[in-house]
């Protein structure tokens, strides 16, 4: 008698940020992450209290509600609250390892954009995230097969990784949030929801 087959692992992918606020490029490469990497679900995970971010981010519950409305078309997308909900700093390789041990048959993988891929080396337990998950890096145009540092054509850090291809796309949150500030329209940066919470709630009153 044939032993079963083994089970195909869960793919399971790992979209985290600020989201101060959530824009079309975040949303076009969770779409593309989704169609690309095959993913059976991609958990999008809002910063908690951001170790590497200077300024102060807007409000928890804010940023959540923001991330929801931009996020609800994105097909097996699913908002995660873990890092808000969690108590101090906020690690990825936190999440990671408690998503590795509440789906332990599945495989990981972490999206993020090029900037992000050039200071991975400064990632708190770096080499524990490149064990656990598969890195996911955004290409705009012209994908490379892993992210570079420098002129170095190896990854800045050991590890398993992937590209996304995307189409090139501006968009930045910090522009967004200064042309709030200074009362220009958001068309074509965030969805119509995301403006409008935007709006209704007053955010973003002073760029930041």
């Amino acid at each position: 008698m044939s032993a079963p087959a083994a089970q195909p692992l869960v793919r399971i992918g790992v979209y985290g940020g600020a989201f101060d606020p959530p824009h079309l490029a975040h949303s076009a490469l969770a779409a593309a992450a989704v169609s690309q990497l095959e993913l059976d679900t991609l958990l999008v995970v809002p910063t908690g209290q951001a170790w590497h971010k200077a300024r102060q981010l807007t409000s928890a519950v804010d940023r959540l509600a923001m991330t929801r409305l931009a996020f609800a078309q994105v097909l097996r997308s699913v908002v995660d609250e873990r890092e808000i909900l969690r108590d101090g700093p906020t690690y990825t390789v936190d999440t990671l390892r408690e998503l590795k041990q509440q789906y332990p048959a599945s495989q990981l993988f972490l999206l993020m954009g090029r900037d992000q891929a050039e200071a991975l080396h400064t990632w708190h337990e770096i080499k524990e995230i490149t064990r656990l998950a598969i890195i996911c890096v955004a290409e705009r145009d012209a994908p490379t097969p892993h992210p570079t540092h420098g002129q170095d054509s190896q990854p800045a850090v050991p590890g398993s990784y992937r590209s996304i291809a995307l189409p090139r796309m501006s968009h930045s949150a910090t522009d967004i949030r200064s042309r709030v500030a200074s009362g220009q329209n958001l068309n074509a940066l965030v969805c119509e929801a995301v403006a409008r919470y935007i709006q209704d709630n007053h955010l973003y009153p002073t760029a930041r």
